[in-house]
């Protein structure tokens, strides 16, 4: 069945370019700082509304992809509009479209400097994250994947901290470096593959084991620049700490979900044999990112900084999840990425609140917070225990997840670690001490205690305005930590069929191993 047909209009095409168009009418119609805003929250809250039938008219029962739409786009090089979306997908634009609110609402007061411009880039940064979630193209995933920089750029750049210039070049050289990489690559399956840029039809080509490994390389450094993996993960701490609140958010919330969405769209269903190859590299770096990183956000002294590293850690656990090649691990990574976006972006939200009082995100500055503002002590400690992966909280069921799935990881991932995949379930599971040492205490300086200074003693506690926002993300990571059957279900077949693709060589490994093992010693030296 056609859905596009059954709701009479290309949904996902509306759902990408209807906030790139509301940034047109309200650049160009707009007038005010107050219009501005009503207006951009209006298009955020239009582009949730149409996102929706996406999650209600979902077939939960095919790995297909769903409300496909194609067209010629640039035909002399066989270079198509080619959308649709899948289980795996499909929750990241609900997730983006409501975050997007979020992050409207929440620069309704403290962005006082080039209002409109402030908004239309979110509502443009919008375009170009549903966009990657949704192109089966290639060439069209790269115009997202690239198109994405500019808005963030100007985000950082124009409304971010002292250090904004340094942040913001820092984050641009890091993510170009690794798209030109993507880029060559795409171009090498294109002329490989027979002049396609279909992403479904390099799913079905057998590259050979020298090409795989090879774009799986270049592919690897795009997508672990964003996400971002050790040791390419320092761009991101400085992007935090700069970025205004909601661009912290929005960062914490989607983009670096893109870096993990890459692997799951390209790796492993296009690259199998490679990625099966790189599977103990994937593990260390995940696990270096789980403890070391965990480690170095116990010394952080800034809010910002130390959840910037916190995600990083959490995304450690996405990795893992993702390459150990079973349905309850890939399901708990993707599952993990939908929780993270909810609990780092409100504990940005929540850095966002204190910093709009007291101008500074040293937790040194605060302390006895919960004798001045108990309700947003409350939320915040929340959304604290849902980072340490508190049973009850989305997150929990992420990690548990992850773990169950790599203590009964495939006889593929056995047979490639160099160690027991029971002892990286045992190492990973090191997280949950560590991530509760770094937010509790965090939690214990800023939240309890008597109140010491007398700046602190004069903050009020939160508006309507800042609860409200808070309330969606409140409902969700509980709701998710209770009952996460409708959100499984939806990734439930795609995983499946991916976990099928990712597990099953495209040719003979063995014999192409060891034409190619000269230059994979070298390598692995």
């Amino acid at each position: 069945m056609d859905l596009n047909n059954v709701l009479g209009f290309p949904i996902l095409s509306l759902s990408i370019f209807l906030p790139m168009f509301g940034a047109l009418v309200i650049w160009l119609f707009v007038r005010g700082d107050r219009a501005v805003r009503w207006a951009a929250l209006a298009v955020s809250v239009a582009t949730f509304i149409v996102t929706l039938p996406l999650a209600f008219m979902f077939d939960k029962n095919t790995a297909h992809m769903q409300f496909e739409e194609l067209h010629p786009w640039i035909s002399t090089f066989h270079v198509n509009y080619q959308l649709g979306v899948d289980g795996i997908s499909m929750p990241f634009i609900i997730l983006t479209s409501l975050l997007t609110i979020i992050c409207i609402i929440s620069a309704w007061e403290c962005i006082q400097t080039r209002v409109k411009e402030y908004m239309l880039a979110f509502l443009v940064l919008e375009t170009t994250l549903i966009g990657v979630f949704c192109a089966l193209d290639a060439i069209l995933f790269y115009f997202f994947w690239e198109a994405m920089l500019i808005p963030m750029y100007l985000i950082i750049g124009v409304w971010g901290g002292k250090n904004r210039v340094y942040a913001t070049l820092k984050f641009f050289l890091y993510t170009l470096a690794g798209s030109v990489l993507m880029l060559i690559a795409v171009l090498a399956m294109y002329f490989k593959a027979g002049h396609t840029f279909s992403l479904l039809a390099y799913m079905d080509y057998p590259f050979d084991f020298t090409w795989q490994f090879w774009i799986w390389i270049a592919f690897f450094i795009a997508f672990a620049v964003k996400v971002p993996m050790w040791p390419v993960h320092t761009w991101l701490p400085d992007a935090h700490t700069e970025a205004p609140t909601a661009g912290s958010v929005i960062l914490a919330g989607i983009l670096l979900k893109m870096g993990a969405y890459g692997f799951l769209r390209f790796s492993l269903p296009i690259l199998p044999d490679a990625s099966q190859y790189f599977v103990p590299f994937m593990v260390i770096l995940s696990l270096v990112a789980i403890v070391y990183i965990s480690l170095v956000a116990m010394m952080q002294t800034d809010m910002k900084r130390l959840i910037a590293y916190s995600s990083i850690a959490h995304m450690g656990f996405v990795t893992l999840g993702t390459f150990m090649f079973t349905q309850v691990a890939l399901e708990g990574a993707l599952f993990g990425m939908i929780s993270h976006g909810f609990v780092a972006a409100a504990l940005f939200l929540c850095v966002g609140v204190m910093y709009d009082r007291l101008h500074t995100r040293e937790i040194a500055a605060y302390g006895g917070v919960a004798n001045v503002m108990p309700i947003f002590a409350a939320v915040i400690i929340l959304f604290a225990m849902a980072n340490v992966a508190l049973p009850g909280a989305s997150s929990f069921v992420a990690e548990i997840m992850v773990l169950i799935g790599t203590f009964d990881a495939s006889a593929i991932t056995q047979a490639n670690l160099p160690v027991s995949v029971k002892w990286v379930a045992i190492i990973a599971t090191t997280s949950v001490v560590l991530s509760a040492c770094y937010t509790l205490w965090m939690c214990k300086r800023v939240v309890f205690g008597d109140v010491t200074k007398e700046s602190v003693g004069s903050m009020k506690d939160m508006s309507v305005r800042e609860f409200g926002y808070f309330v969606p993300l409140i409902i969700l990571v509980a709701w998710l930590g209770f009952y996460p059957t409708p959100v499984l279900d939806v990734m439930h077949e795609s995983v499946i069929h991916l976990v099928a693709q990712a597990s099953t060589s495209k040719l003979d490994a063995a014999a192409a191993l060891a034409q190619t093992a000269p230059m994979l010693d070298v390598a692995h030296h």
